[in-house]
């Protein structure tokens, strides 16, 4: 029991030592003497207001237009049946599992000066100059968001949608109203908490988005978590970068606070129906030509940028590979660049270990507290003599989730200065991102296994860690692999705290890719859409063993 109780708090001790602490630092310095100044500058200094304005707005604008695009995918994949819609679902997930360094780099390819749109249209209309100057601009921006949010609208909405009873929608009908009126008055409020929770959830990525910003919007249109990373890296100014942080970790959960209580305000018990019953076959001819039109448009935007990175890698066939191995005087990456790919490995692999180990010991901490305990448990276990803490453990261990990746790399620079040149804080900064994940994944399938089957070991008389290794891992094991791909892939693309901890000569694959982009020159661009493209397929290739690994139906 000692060693149980001994294992349940290292998840803590991690969040503790690296996830508190630097947000505490940043709270001392952004009110410490003339530090407090910085606070003061956000509420007097018409430029912070504007940061702080243009972040709302974009991320508001994002959101909407988010919705609006993806809410026929969420109709069609709820009430109709058809050949190919589970790889349909599938392959909308891929954009939104995608790093976002190569989600912007997909833009840059297909929309930049040096994009396939316009290396295209000078060519047809014998142009010398690029049309199309959308790069730093509103619209690339909210391109970017919302292919990248895209399926999450779909998911949540058309998840909901795919359960609720027609029923109630021919009801209406049957008295009169028309088709118009049935959804309106009876159809969209009942979907009304699946679509808050998807506005939210996207408002939030989109509040807190930085390479897609970073890349696509440029230092005119930086948002506040953008502005964090120039006032540190750029600036090297503290105190009004931990005033910023200060600032949006206030609105982030603020916007978490939200989500919650409307979620309880909005929900409402309704009698769902099996997605079977619910959906039906495209019947009319007009039916197959208005969804069939609308798929084939969605998958364009969705698959064309990925596509397009993958095909201007290839411009001078393997050249801009080949250049990964050289390591030119001067370089930006200061090593070879095929060295960014090992590096990205290293730690996606320290980062797996570790993520794995706290994430199932964080799922165990709260499994062995959901049962009603007994008073032999009261007097041995740690956690269950503080029953009101217990019930606070889940919303902890996902808080990494709602705080913003260059945060908790600001955040390590000020609290954590003997670790500052360490190799050790990268997989650090991942696992904090990382682990939740493998919570989520584990949770429901441990809850799920049946105690009369860990009772009976233990009476023909295994020993706990023979009833685990017997019992408990094989039903685990492949939310377990899932919980280990997902760390992996999060590690494999994070940029926001690893631009601000990784070490100069360490560059990460994102890092990497960021450098090339900023750089001029035609071989720096195509060594960044090679490593995007390494990063893609390797990606791809974790999403893919996902869905084979995931256990059940449950969507986001």
């Amino acid at each position: 029991m000692k060693l149980a109780n001994a294992l349940f708090i290292l998840p803590l001790a991690f969040l503790a030592a690296f996830y508190f602490y630097p947000l505490a630092a940043i709270l001392r310095i952004s009110f410490a003497g003339e530090s407090a100044r910085g606070v003061w500058e956000l509420f007097t200094d018409a430029y912070y207001a504007r940061v702080l304005g243009w972040t709302i707005f974009q991320a508001a604008l994002s959101t909407l237009l988010t919705l609006v695009a993806a809410f026929p995918a969420a109709y069609i994949l709820a009430r109709y049946d058809f050949r190919g819609a589970a790889l349909l679902r599938a392959l909308t997930t891929i954009p939104f599992l995608m790093p976002t360094i190569v989600v912007a780099t997909a833009f840059s390819a297909l929309l930049g000066p040096r994009g396939s749109v316009n290396l295209a249209l000078m060519q047809c209309f014998q142009l010398e100059k690029p049309p199309l100057a959308i790069l730093n601009t509103l619209w690339a921006i909210l391109l970017a968001h919302t292919f990248y949010n895209f399926t999450i609208v779909m998911r949540i909405v058309g998840g909901f949608w795919a359960n609720l009873d027609p029923q109630f929608e021919n009801a209406a009908r049957v008295l009169g109203a028309s088709r118009a009126r049935a959804f309106w008055h009876v159809t969209l409020p009942l979907l009304a908490p699946a679509i808050v929770a998807a506005a939210l959830l996207v408002f939030i990525f989109d509040f807190t988005s930085f390479g897609v910003v970073l890349i696509l919007g440029g230092p005119r249109l930086a948002t506040l978590e953008v502005e964090i990373y120039r006032q540190t890296v750029n600036l090297f100014n503290l105190p009004t970068a931990a005033a910023l942080s200060l600032l949006q970790l206030v609105c982030t959960f603020a916007l978490m606070f939200a989500y919650t209580r409307l979620q309880a305000r909005l929900a409402q018990p309704l009698r769902l129906r099996p997605q079977a019953v619910v959906r039906r076959h495209l019947q009319s001819a007009g039916e197959r030509i208005g969804v069939g039109g609308y798929l084939v448009a969605m998958l364009f935007f969705l698959m064309t940028p990925l596509v397009s990175i993958v095909v201007a890698s290839f411009a001078e066939g393997l050249g801009y590979y080949a250049e990964l191995f050289v390591n030119r005087r001067g370089s930006i990456t200061f090593v070879p660049p095929i060295d960014a790919v090992r590096h990205s490995l290293l730690f996606a692999g320290a980062t797996v270990l570790l993520a794995t180990a706290l994430g199932l010991i964080a799922a165990y901490s709260l499994h062995a507290n959901d049962r009603q305990p007994s008073s032999a448990d009261r007097r041995h276990s740690f956690l269950r003599r503080f029953p009101s803490v217990i019930h606070v453990l889940d919303a902890v261990y996902m808080l990494p989730l709602g705080t913003s990746a260059v945060t908790l790399g600001f955040g390590f620079i000020l609290a954590l200065g003997d670790l500052r040149a360490s190799v050790a804080l990268v997989p650090i900064a991942h696992t904090l991102v990382a682990f939740p994940f493998v919570v989520r994944s584990v949770l429901p399938i441990l809850r799920s296994i049946q105690p009369h089957l860990r009772q009976a070991a233990q009476a023909l008389g295994a020993s706990p860690a023979r009833v685990w290794r017997e019992i408990d891992l094989p039903i685990i094991a492949r939310a377990v692999l899932v919980g280990a791909v997902f760390a992996f892939t999060v590690s494999m693309g994070e940029f926001g705290a690893t631009a601000l901890v990784a070490r100069p000569e360490m560059p990460t694959i994102p890092v990497a890719i960021y450098r090339f982009l900023g750089q001029p020159g035609a071989i720096n661009f195509g060594q960044a859409l090679a490593l995007a493209t390494i990063l893609m397929l390797v990606s791809a290739a974790a999403i893919v063993a996902m869905e084979r690994w995931r256990v059940g139906d449950a969507e986001f």
